[in-house]
């Protein structure tokens, strides 16, 4: 096997392309395209999707759009070019000069010397019709070509750019990234609406497992994280998890994204909260800082910096019943459309690991939930039980005190007070982008009775 040198060496050596003896035309995507400073006639190459087209006598307008940015780059082309394939739709290859744009709508603009239809679109037949505004309820019927559109582009890039912002955070942040797995043998939620594993052809006997014990898709990764903060102190994932729901409402999808995090040696639920307000407030900046185009299209958004509030409980029903959907709405209406944490459950409604408060009679575990306005729960979070006699007498009360022997394990062998929150990806998009409906903000959303492509 090569050593770490010599793959290094390897690596600056090897080449994939002999040099040109003469200067390539500049391949640019349209996004490098619109913010090219130098428009001084440079020869370039541009490629992407014809989103209008217009012809006069002598001039043929095209703009054209490749995904990287919402905006899209204006070519000019003489009346000569074949006007009967640059429909709407299709997918070219254009060579020509950058130069400045006369028109006071943008900066730039490509003259086109040479235009390659390199797939044709037959404009009729397109589903989504040009300068027609379709409902998100119908593009969701072509998950396939939804994101041709601009509303879904610009969806999808905030998507893309939220996810690096997380990143980023954790990484700045000093948390290690953990790869959870997708296949488990716990339920972490307790909730039972789990899928469960099975290969599609029964191995030997049919009343045999695969993995001699019955498996399901995650629908968290946090005890997994609970092992690794034994070793690296902060770590996150960040990847799908998954829902036996039987909800087609606007708020619930069977396949989607948690962030989750989990930090060792936290003591209070304050420390916690810290990290979420900065994971949120980081990220939304950042989303709107780089995408300010995009989250414009959405029309609603949230403004940076503003301050999240602790809230205490208000008694919104008989104390020890949980909190419903128009509960939290309530809350977050009530504290000015603003977001707010919630803290200190009753004990009976929450999940066995969370921390017992010991303040009886009330009898709450440290959890907290942040709610923000449009959407409700964005984040939930707790300090886990890490006293060990504690964790074995709710362990007990549950039944599960065999199936989680490893789990009492982290408490014996050096434990600390740890805790950890999850976020749910799509929500927060909803969040800041004002989307009523879930399923559009997900690439290729999955729900019961549908699981296009």
């Amino acid at each position: 096997m090569f050593g770490a040198r010599c793959l290094l060496r390897a690596l600056r050596s090897c080449s994939s392309a002999p040099c040109p003896r003469h200067k390539p035309t500049a391949k640019l995507s349209v996004r490098d395209a619109l913010g090219a400073q130098n428009a001084s006639g440079e020869l370039v190459k541009v490629q992407g999707w014809i989103r209008s087209v217009r012809s006069q006598k002598e001039v043929l307008f095209l703009h054209v759009n490749d995904g990287s940015s919402l905006e899209s780059l204006q070519v000019v082309a003489d009346s000569s070019f074949d006007s009967r394939e640059l429909a709407f739709g299709s997918s070219v290859e254009v060579q020509g000069q950058l130069v400045k744009s006369l028109s006071k709508r943008q900066n730039v603009e490509l003259k086109a010397e040479k235009i390659e239809v390199v797939g044709n679109c037959d404009a009729k037949a397109f589903p989504f019709k040009y300068k027609e505004r379709h409902p998100l309820e119908y593009l969701r019927q072509y998950p396939h070509l939804r994101c041709r559109t601009n509303v879904l582009g610009s969806i999808l890039r905030v998507r893309s750019e939220a996810t690096a912002a997380i990143h980023s955070f954790f990484k700045d942040s000093g948390f290690v990234h953990i790869h959870t797995p997708v296949i488990t043998s716990n339920d972490c939620e307790g909730a039972g609406e789990l899928f469960q594993v099975e290969p599609s052809s029964k191995i030997k006997v049919p009343e045999e497992n695969f993995f001699n014990v019955p498996v399901f898709l995650t629908v968290s990764g946090q005890l997994h994280l609970e092992v690794m903060s034994g070793a690296f102190t902060q770590v996150f994932t960040f990847g799908p998890t998954f829902r036996a729901e039987n909800s087609q409402s606007r708020r619930h999808l069977a396949e989607f994204y948690m962030v989750e995090a989990e930090i060792s040696f936290l003591e209070s639920l304050q420390d916690l909260m810290q990290v979420m307000e900065g994971l949120f407030k980081t990220t939304t900046m950042t989303v709107l800082s780089n995408c300010p185009e995009d989250v414009e299209l959405c029309h609603k958004f949230i403004a940076p910096g503003q301050k999240i509030r602790t809230y205490a409980k208000k008694q919104l029903s008989n104390w020890g019943a949980d909190l419903h959907t128009e509960h939290e709405k309530y809350l977050v209406k009530h504290c000015g459309d603003i977001p707010v944490f919630v803290i200190n459950y009753p004990l009976a409604l929450k999940p066995f690991y969370m921390r017992d408060n010991e303040d009886s009679p009330q009898h709450t575990v440290a959890a907290v939930d942040l709610l923000v306005p449009g959407v409700g729960e964005l984040f939930g979070g707790s300090l886990r039980e890490e006293r060990y006699h504690f964790l074995e007498q709710q362990l007990a009360r549950s039944g599960l005190t065999e199936a989680y022997q490893w789990y009492l394990d982290l408490r014996r062998f050096g434990s600390v007070p740890h805790g950890g929150f999850g976020m749910g990806f799509e929500r927060y998009l909803q969040c800041i982008l004002g989307i009523d409906n879930i399923k559009d903000v997900i690439p290729f959303p999955r729900f019961t009775h549908s699981c296009l492509l």
